[in-house]
This record gives C-alpha cells, sequence and structure tokens, in this order.
C-alpha cells in the first residue's frame, strides 16, 4: 500500500525567544493530538522537557549537544526509530512530529540531514520551519549571532514574542522581511501564534528563500558527503571539525546543582547582583529552585540578559528529582564566578557569606574584564 509521509515541523529561535511555551499552546490543539515531540537541549543538564505537556508521554530528550553538531546523526536514528516502532505495532500510529531545537541551533544542517536521507524523505515530509523572534532581544541577537540570521532566513512562519514588552517592532520586522521576504510575520502576543497559522502550512520551499538558504543547505550536504567519506576510512573519527567549532568558542553551558533549599530573598538578591554586574553576557539562564519557604513548591525561573520573566510556583515538584537545577548559557563569563556567587549565597562552608551586604552595596565590584 502506498506509504503516507509523515509531517515533521520544526520550531527553533534563538535563547529565551519563547518556544516551549509556544509548543506548550500548540499541544492543546486537538488538531495535534498524537503529536511525537522531539526536545533538543544544549548543555549537561535538561530542564525544558519537565514542561512540556504532551499527551501520553510523547515526547523524546535529546540533551548533552546540539542538534546541529554532535547529535546530528541521532536525529535520523530517533526518527527512524520511531519509523520501526510504528511499523511493528509497538508505538501507535504518529500524526506529526514536532522537534523544537535549542536556541543555538543553526537550522541548515538539521534541514539538510531531513531532506537527504534516503530514508527520512521516503518516510517524513518536512512540513515547514517556524521561526520565534524575541521583540525585545531580536536585534542585538541578529547583530551578534549568525545562527539568528539563519534561523530567521530559513523559516516559513516567523513568529514575533514578547511585543507587550517591546510593542515597537516596526524596525525589526524590517530586517527580517529583508532575510526572508516570503514568510508571514505573526505576533504571538496578539493570539496569532495558533496550530491553524503555524503548523500543516505546507511542505517546505526552498524558491521563496533567499539564495543563501540554497548556498547554506548546498554546503551542508557537502560536508556531510566529505565527512561520510573520511568515516569509511577512519572508525575512530566520531566528530568532525566543522562541527566542533559550528559555535562561539566563547559561548559556554553549565549548570549549578544544590540540594539545599534557598531564601526567597537571597534567591532574588543573587539574580539581581548577577543582572546588575553580567545581564548582556547571560544568554540564556532557566532553573528549578528548591526555596526554603516552601520545599515542596519550587520555583521556576527563565531569564534572557537582563530580562527575567517573574518566578512561577509550582504546586509541586515535577518529578522524583528535587534537586535545585540552574542551567547558563553565557558568552565571555567563567563559570567559576556564578558558582562561587552561587556558593555564597548558599553559606556554603569556606565561602565569606558576610560579603553579600558588601557585593550588594556595590555590584560594580562583580564585574571582569
Amino acid at each position: 500500500m502506498p506509504i503516507t509521509p509523515i509531517p515533521v515541523s520544526i520550531i527553533t529561535g534563538f535563547l529565551g525567544a519563547g518556544k516551549t511555551t509556544l509548543l506548550n499552546r500548540l499541544l492543546k490543539d486537538p488538531a495535534l493530538a498524537d503529536t511525537i515531540v522531539i526536545v533538543n537541549e544544549f548543555g549537561e543538564i535538561g530542564l525544558d522537557h519537565l514542561f512540556i505537556e504532551t499527551q501520553d508521554d510523547n515526547m523524546i530528550l535529546m540533551a548533552s549537544g546540539c542538534l546541529c553538531c554532535t547529535i546530528r546523526g541521532d536525529l535520523i536514528s530517533t526518527l527512524e526509530d520511531l519509523i520501526k516502532k510504528q511499523d511493528t505495532g509497538a508505538l501507535k500510529p504518529m500524526k506529526r512530529v514536532i522537534i523544537e531545537t535549542t536556541g543555538l541551533a543553526d537550522p541548515a544542517p538539521i534541514l539538510q540531514s531531513l531532506i537527504g536521507h534516503p530514508m527520512i524523505l521516503v518516510r517524513y515530509t518536512l512540513d515547514g520551519v517556524v521561526t520565534l523572534v524575541d521583540a525585545v532581544n531580536g536585534q542585538s541577537t541578529l547583530n551578534n549571532h549568525s545562527e539568528a540570521v539563519k534561523q530567521a532566513a530559513i523559516a516559513d512562519r516567523i513568529v514575533l514574542t514578547k511585543t507587550d514588552l517591546q510593542p515597537d517592532t516596526e524596525v525589526l520586522r524590517a530586517r527580517l522581511k529583508s532575510l526572508n521576504p516570503a514568510a508571514p510575520i505573526v505576533d504571538a502576543h496578539k493570539g496569532e501564534a495558533d496550530a491553524a497559522h503555524l503548523i500543516g502550512t505546507g511542505p517546505f520551499d526552498l524558491s521563496n528563500k533567499i539564495p543563501d538558504v540554497a548556498a547554506w543547505l548546498k554546503a551542508e550536504a557537502y560536508s556531510n558527503h566529505h565527512d561520510h567519506h573520511h568515516h569509511n576510512h577512519d572508525d575512530h573519527h566520531h566528530a568532525h571539525d566543522h562541527d566542533i567549532n559550528r559555535h562561539d568558542a566563547h559561548i559556554r553551558a553549565f549548570c549549578l546543582k544544590s540540594n539545599d533549599a534557598i531564601p526567597m530573598a537571597a534567591f532574588d538578591m543573587f539574580l539581581t547582583l548577577l543582572r546588575s554586574a553580567h545581564g548582556p553576557k547571560l544568554l540564556r539562564m532557566k532553573g528549578i529552585v528548591k526555596i526554603a519557604e516552601h520545599p515542596e513548591r519550587p520555583v521556576i525561573l527563565h531569564g534572557v540578559q537582563h530580562v527575567f520573566h517573574p518566578p512561577v510556583q509550582l504546586d509541586r515538584w515535577p518529578d522524583s528529582d528535587h534537586q535545585t537545577k540552574l542551567v547558563f548559557i553565557t558568552k565571555d563569563l567563567d563559570e567559576s564566578f556564578i558558582s562561587r556567587l552561587w556558593e555564597a549565597f548558599l553559606g556554603r562552608p569556606g565561602i565569606d557569606t558576610p560579603d553579600r551586604s558588601a557585593m550588594l552595596d556595590n555590584p560594580l565590584s562583580l564585574r571582569r574584564e
């Protein structure tokens, strides 16, 4: 019998643009029942999968690397495995797959993997790329990160987020139009980012993209061919230079963990000092925190540079792990500095905790060149 390919939608956007929030909104639509969600997180600890509301646990977490880099082949293996499970009855039929990329992902190698692999071409169809752009930080992100430029240029739909914080988007919209003249731009704050506008909009089409997009995909296709050829002659070659060096060497991801509860006032002070001293270097911060006043009701935190959303208190922990976990993605900011600051506010032995008052009086003393 003819095989109907399963549509694959990609949701991308730079760090903190609101991908998980959008995905949760989309998954509430009955039209997206029986959707498999693949979540990619950059760094040693993944958190977003705890807060994505899927039906029947139809979610796969791909952590410890970026889909456009070290675990690129794992995406193909995952999609192949889903097909095998569906064909053998171990998995009920999928109606759609949604891939949420890490905010650092270059979408070109991900797309090339999906459109250049024989089995994937037969069993899946690339059904569009949705790119989120943060209205507050969008201009600086496009100026400083090539990944953000590619995410915008490759999109079939562009979603502006945080327009409630930055309603004047005329300049940003003009820039996005220059990168991607054909992609409709919708405003999430106005309720335009729903499944009807973003999902099932038709196959990915290169013909309405700027010429750079085809060039990026062609370069990735050549790179894939070169890597496979090299791999056949050296079984120990598992990582390739173009993958390792894809991200800026100044960008680091790390996680702070603690079993100790922290008073809310101390935690607020920690965030205030960190933002005032090094806000621009905090590309992304997210976490789940055990607060001393309510240790059984953790607090969820999301922040991008100077912009931190109000903490949200959960009714209970989302899983059996009741540790505080703070994930940071930074640029030119040393992990040891943040960890020492965190230890100080936890009052750990060996830390001169009285200095907290001095640090609050003079946050500029925390700045480092």
